[in-house]
Protein backbone atom coordinates (compact mmCIF):
# COMPACT_ATOMS: atom_id res chain seq x y z
CA UNK A 1 0.00 0.00 0.00
CA UNK A 2 1.28 3.70 -0.90
CA UNK A 3 1.76 5.49 2.32
CA UNK A 4 3.28 9.01 2.89
CA UNK A 5 2.42 11.98 5.53
CA UNK A 6 1.08 15.11 3.62
CA UNK A 7 4.19 16.78 5.16
CA UNK A 8 6.09 14.69 2.52
CA UNK A 9 3.79 14.26 -0.32
CA UNK A 10 4.78 17.27 -2.18
CA UNK A 11 8.17 18.25 -4.00
CA UNK A 12 8.89 21.67 -5.71
CA UNK A 13 10.26 22.03 -9.25
CA UNK A 14 10.59 25.10 -10.02
CA UNK A 15 7.97 26.53 -8.01
CA UNK A 16 5.85 24.11 -9.58
CA UNK A 17 4.13 21.77 -7.09
CA UNK A 18 4.41 17.84 -8.12
CA UNK A 19 2.72 14.98 -5.77
CA UNK A 20 4.67 11.90 -4.91
CA UNK A 21 3.96 8.72 -2.77
CA UNK A 22 6.20 6.36 -1.50
CA UNK A 23 5.85 2.91 -2.56
CA UNK A 24 7.17 -0.16 -3.25
CA UNK A 25 10.19 1.45 -0.90
CA UNK A 26 10.60 4.07 -4.07
CA UNK A 27 9.40 7.74 -5.34
CA UNK A 28 6.39 7.82 -7.13
CA UNK A 29 5.24 11.13 -8.58
CA UNK A 30 2.01 11.99 -10.25
CA UNK A 31 2.50 11.72 -13.94
CA UNK A 32 0.84 15.15 -14.98
CA UNK A 33 2.47 17.22 -12.45
CA UNK A 34 5.75 16.65 -14.04
CA UNK A 35 3.42 17.57 -17.14
CA UNK A 36 2.67 20.41 -15.96
CA UNK A 37 5.99 21.68 -14.40
CA UNK A 38 7.71 21.13 -18.18
CA UNK A 39 5.33 21.81 -20.35
CA UNK A 40 3.24 24.78 -18.88
CA UNK A 41 0.07 23.54 -20.66
CA UNK A 42 -2.85 24.65 -19.34
CA UNK A 43 -4.75 21.47 -20.15
CA UNK A 44 -1.89 19.12 -18.37
CA UNK A 45 -4.01 15.95 -17.96
CA UNK A 46 -5.40 16.07 -21.84
CA UNK A 47 -1.76 16.42 -22.95
CA UNK A 48 -0.78 13.66 -20.60
CA UNK A 49 -3.66 11.43 -22.25
CA UNK A 50 -2.32 12.59 -25.72
CA UNK A 51 1.15 11.56 -25.04
CA UNK A 52 0.44 7.96 -23.27
CA UNK A 53 -1.50 7.02 -26.65
CA UNK A 54 1.20 8.02 -28.60
CA UNK A 55 3.50 5.77 -26.50
CA UNK A 56 1.46 2.90 -26.86
CA UNK A 57 1.00 2.77 -30.44
CA UNK A 58 5.10 3.08 -30.23
CA UNK A 59 4.91 -0.14 -28.14
CA UNK A 60 6.52 1.73 -25.33
CA UNK A 61 6.82 -0.58 -22.16
CA UNK A 62 6.87 3.05 -20.33
CA UNK A 63 3.30 3.19 -19.67
CA UNK A 64 2.81 -0.18 -18.54
CA UNK A 65 5.14 0.98 -15.75
CA UNK A 66 2.90 3.79 -14.25
CA UNK A 67 0.81 2.99 -11.38
CA UNK A 68 -2.60 4.36 -10.39
CA UNK A 69 -2.01 5.82 -7.26
CA UNK A 70 -3.95 7.59 -4.53
CA UNK A 71 -2.55 11.15 -4.52
CA UNK A 72 -4.60 14.22 -2.87
CA UNK A 73 -6.67 16.09 -5.04
CA UNK A 74 -6.99 20.02 -4.44
CA UNK A 75 -10.37 19.11 -3.04
CA UNK A 76 -8.98 17.42 -0.52
CA UNK A 77 -9.81 14.19 -1.41
CA UNK A 78 -7.27 11.46 -2.96
CA UNK A 79 -7.90 9.69 -6.34
CA UNK A 80 -6.44 7.28 -8.66
CA UNK A 81 -3.69 8.83 -10.40
CA UNK A 82 -1.23 7.83 -13.24
CA UNK A 83 2.20 7.79 -11.11
CA UNK A 84 5.61 6.76 -12.06
CA UNK A 85 8.85 5.83 -10.04
CA UNK A 86 12.19 7.95 -11.35
CA UNK A 87 13.03 5.28 -14.07
CA UNK A 88 9.79 5.63 -15.88
CA UNK A 89 9.49 9.01 -15.40
CA UNK A 90 13.44 9.78 -17.10
CA UNK A 91 11.59 8.23 -20.06
CA UNK A 92 8.59 9.84 -19.90
CA UNK A 93 10.87 13.12 -20.04
CA UNK A 94 12.61 11.98 -22.93
CA UNK A 95 9.78 12.05 -24.86
CA UNK A 96 8.62 15.53 -23.81
CA UNK A 97 10.02 18.47 -25.56
CA UNK A 98 10.88 20.82 -23.08
CA UNK A 99 13.62 23.63 -22.51
CA UNK A 100 12.99 21.84 -18.68
CA UNK A 101 13.72 18.36 -19.38
CA UNK A 102 17.46 18.18 -18.43
CA UNK A 103 17.17 20.92 -15.27
CA UNK A 104 14.59 18.33 -14.17
CA UNK A 105 16.16 14.99 -14.62
CA UNK A 106 19.36 16.41 -12.60
CA UNK A 107 16.70 17.48 -9.70
CA UNK A 108 14.51 14.20 -10.01
CA UNK A 109 17.90 12.43 -9.70
CA UNK A 110 18.95 13.92 -6.53
CA UNK A 111 15.88 13.74 -4.72
CA UNK A 112 15.68 9.91 -5.07
CA UNK A 113 19.08 10.25 -4.00
CA UNK A 114 18.17 12.33 -0.65
CA UNK A 115 15.42 9.20 0.47
CA UNK A 116 17.99 7.17 0.18
CA UNK A 117 20.44 8.97 2.52
CA UNK A 118 17.62 9.43 4.64
CA UNK A 119 16.86 5.69 4.93
CA UNK A 120 20.60 5.19 5.32
CA UNK A 121 20.74 7.84 8.19
CA UNK A 122 17.15 9.32 9.42
CA UNK A 123 18.39 11.87 10.76
CA UNK A 124 18.92 13.63 7.61
CA UNK A 125 14.81 13.45 6.84
CA UNK A 126 14.74 15.39 10.20
CA UNK A 127 17.53 17.82 9.57
CA UNK A 128 15.73 19.04 5.89
CA UNK A 129 12.77 18.66 7.65
CA UNK A 130 13.66 21.70 9.93
CA UNK A 131 15.24 23.69 7.35
CA UNK A 132 12.03 23.57 4.97
CA UNK A 133 10.19 24.83 7.99
CA UNK A 134 12.72 27.27 8.51
CA UNK A 135 12.73 28.69 4.90
CA UNK A 136 8.67 28.96 5.56
CA UNK A 137 9.29 31.23 8.65
CA UNK A 138 8.80 29.04 11.78
CA UNK A 139 10.54 29.40 14.69
CA UNK A 140 12.92 26.54 15.95
CA UNK A 141 10.37 26.34 19.44
CA UNK A 142 7.41 25.28 16.78
CA UNK A 143 9.50 23.29 14.73
CA UNK A 144 11.17 21.09 17.46
CA UNK A 145 7.32 20.52 19.01
CA UNK A 146 6.13 20.09 15.00
CA UNK A 147 8.82 17.28 14.62
CA UNK A 148 8.01 15.51 18.02
CA UNK A 149 4.44 15.38 16.74
CA UNK A 150 5.36 13.88 13.72
CA UNK A 151 6.96 11.30 15.40
CA UNK A 152 4.36 11.06 18.38
CA UNK A 153 2.11 10.88 15.19
CA UNK A 154 3.76 7.69 13.83
CA UNK A 155 4.09 5.82 16.63
CA UNK A 156 0.20 5.66 16.90
CA UNK A 157 -0.59 4.92 12.89
CA UNK A 158 1.82 2.35 13.33
CA UNK A 159 -0.76 1.14 16.41
CA UNK A 160 -3.71 1.18 13.94
CA UNK A 161 -2.09 -0.81 10.98
CA UNK A 162 -0.89 -3.30 12.85
CA UNK A 163 -4.35 -3.94 14.47
CA UNK A 164 -6.89 -3.28 11.88
CA UNK A 165 -6.52 -0.20 9.98
CA UNK A 166 -6.52 -0.81 6.46
CA UNK A 167 -7.20 2.33 4.50
CA UNK A 168 -7.14 6.31 4.68
CA UNK A 169 -10.83 5.96 5.33
CA UNK A 170 -10.11 4.26 8.66
CA UNK A 171 -7.31 6.59 9.40
CA UNK A 172 -9.61 9.51 8.59
CA UNK A 173 -12.08 8.24 10.98
CA UNK A 174 -9.48 7.55 13.97
CA UNK A 175 -8.44 10.83 13.75
CA UNK A 176 -11.67 12.55 13.61
CA UNK A 177 -12.67 10.75 16.49
CA UNK A 178 -9.43 12.09 18.43
CA UNK A 179 -10.05 16.04 17.06
CA UNK A 180 -13.52 16.11 17.95
CA UNK A 181 -12.56 14.81 21.37
CA UNK A 182 -9.63 17.15 21.82
CA UNK A 183 -10.69 20.78 19.98
CA UNK A 184 -14.70 20.30 19.64
CA UNK A 185 -14.31 20.02 15.62
CA UNK A 186 -13.49 17.14 13.70
CA UNK A 187 -10.16 17.86 11.12
CA UNK A 188 -12.22 19.39 8.07
CA UNK A 189 -13.99 21.83 10.25
CA UNK A 190 -11.19 22.77 12.03
CA UNK A 191 -9.79 23.47 8.67
CA UNK A 192 -12.49 25.89 7.94
CA UNK A 193 -11.95 27.65 11.69
CA UNK A 194 -8.65 28.71 10.67
CA UNK A 195 -9.92 29.63 7.28
CA UNK A 196 -7.53 26.60 5.26
CA UNK A 197 -8.34 24.54 1.70
CA UNK A 198 -5.72 22.14 1.06
CA UNK A 199 -3.46 23.07 3.22
CA UNK A 200 -1.59 20.87 6.23
CA UNK A 201 -3.82 21.60 9.52
CA UNK A 202 -0.80 20.71 11.90
CA UNK A 203 1.25 23.32 9.78
CA UNK A 204 -1.39 26.23 11.24
CA UNK A 205 -1.74 25.39 14.50
CA UNK A 206 0.18 27.26 17.57
CA UNK A 207 2.29 25.72 20.05
CA UNK A 208 -0.78 25.24 22.55
CA UNK A 209 -2.79 23.01 19.53
CA UNK A 210 0.30 20.80 18.83
CA UNK A 211 0.70 20.09 22.46
CA UNK A 212 -3.00 19.16 23.03
CA UNK A 213 -2.88 17.48 19.61
CA UNK A 214 0.39 15.77 20.83
CA UNK A 215 -1.40 14.76 24.04
CA UNK A 216 -4.45 13.00 22.69
CA UNK A 217 -2.82 11.20 20.25
CA UNK A 218 -0.03 9.83 22.90
CA UNK A 219 -2.75 9.05 25.25
CA UNK A 220 -4.51 7.35 22.51
CA UNK A 221 -1.37 4.97 21.98
CA UNK A 222 -1.21 4.33 25.46
CA UNK A 223 -4.89 3.10 25.33
CA UNK A 224 -4.74 1.36 22.49
CA UNK A 225 -1.53 -1.26 23.66
CA UNK A 226 -2.95 -1.90 27.65
CA UNK A 227 -6.26 -2.29 26.07
CA UNK A 228 -4.69 -4.41 23.51
CA UNK A 229 -7.44 -3.25 21.15
CA UNK A 230 -8.10 -4.77 17.67
CA UNK A 231 -10.14 -3.66 14.93
CA UNK A 232 -11.56 -0.34 13.93
CA UNK A 233 -14.76 -0.29 16.74
CA UNK A 234 -12.22 -0.71 19.43
CA UNK A 235 -9.73 1.59 18.02
CA UNK A 236 -12.41 4.19 18.19
CA UNK A 237 -13.18 3.92 21.72
CA UNK A 238 -9.45 4.22 22.11
CA UNK A 239 -9.27 7.26 20.22
CA UNK A 240 -12.24 9.06 21.50
CA UNK A 241 -11.00 8.48 25.23
CA UNK A 242 -7.41 9.75 24.06
CA UNK A 243 -8.66 13.07 22.53
CA UNK A 244 -11.27 13.63 26.04
CA UNK A 245 -7.99 13.22 28.11
CA UNK A 246 -6.63 16.24 25.72
CA UNK A 247 -9.96 17.99 25.39
CA UNK A 248 -10.79 18.11 29.34
CA UNK A 249 -6.91 19.12 29.72
CA UNK A 250 -8.17 22.07 26.97
CA UNK A 251 -11.02 23.05 28.92
CA UNK A 252 -9.10 23.26 32.20
CA UNK A 253 -6.66 25.42 30.61
CA UNK A 254 -9.77 27.43 29.09
CA UNK A 255 -11.67 28.05 32.55
CA UNK A 256 -8.61 29.63 34.48
CA UNK A 257 -7.77 31.83 31.30
CA UNK A 258 -11.15 32.73 30.75
CA UNK A 259 -10.91 32.47 26.91
CA UNK A 260 -10.80 29.68 24.16
CA UNK A 261 -6.84 28.46 23.50
CA UNK A 262 -7.94 27.38 19.69
CA UNK A 263 -6.27 30.23 17.34
CA UNK A 264 -8.46 31.05 14.18
CA UNK A 265 -5.05 32.31 12.76
CA UNK A 266 -3.08 30.50 9.98
CA UNK A 267 0.17 31.01 8.98
CA UNK A 268 -0.97 31.78 5.20
CA UNK A 269 -0.03 35.36 5.28
CA UNK A 270 2.27 35.60 7.73
CA UNK A 271 4.71 33.54 9.07
CA UNK A 272 4.41 32.01 12.27
CA UNK A 273 8.07 33.45 13.58
CA UNK A 274 6.68 36.97 12.85
CA UNK A 275 3.29 36.31 14.79
CA UNK A 276 5.62 34.83 17.77
CA UNK A 277 7.30 38.31 17.85
CA UNK A 278 4.37 40.58 18.05
CA UNK A 279 3.35 38.45 20.69
CA UNK A 280 6.59 38.49 22.43
CA UNK A 281 6.40 42.42 22.14
CA UNK A 282 2.57 43.26 22.69
CA UNK A 283 3.76 41.19 26.56
CA UNK A 284 6.66 43.68 27.11
CA UNK A 285 4.03 46.44 26.00
CA UNK A 286 1.54 45.28 28.60
CA UNK A 287 4.45 45.65 31.52
CA UNK A 288 5.86 48.57 29.91
CA UNK A 289 3.22 50.84 28.25
CA UNK A 290 6.06 53.39 27.48
CA UNK A 291 7.26 50.92 24.91
CA UNK A 292 7.45 51.83 21.41
CA UNK A 293 7.80 49.31 18.57
CA UNK A 294 10.96 49.10 16.50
Amino acid sequence: METEHPEKALAVFEGKRIRRVWYKDEWYFSVVDVVAALTDSEDARNYWKVLKHRLKQESSGVVTKCNQLKLLASDGKYYNTDAANTEALFRIVQSIPSKKAEPFKLWLAKIGYERVQEIEDPELAQKRMKELYRKKGYSDQWIEKRIRGIAIRDELTDEWKNRGAKSRKDYSILTAEISQAAFGMNPDEYKRFKSLEQHNLRDHMDDMELILTMLGEAATTRFTRDRDSLNIPELKEDAKDGGDIAGDTRKNIENKLGRSVLSKENYLEEPEAVKRKKLKFSRKALKDPNTTQQ
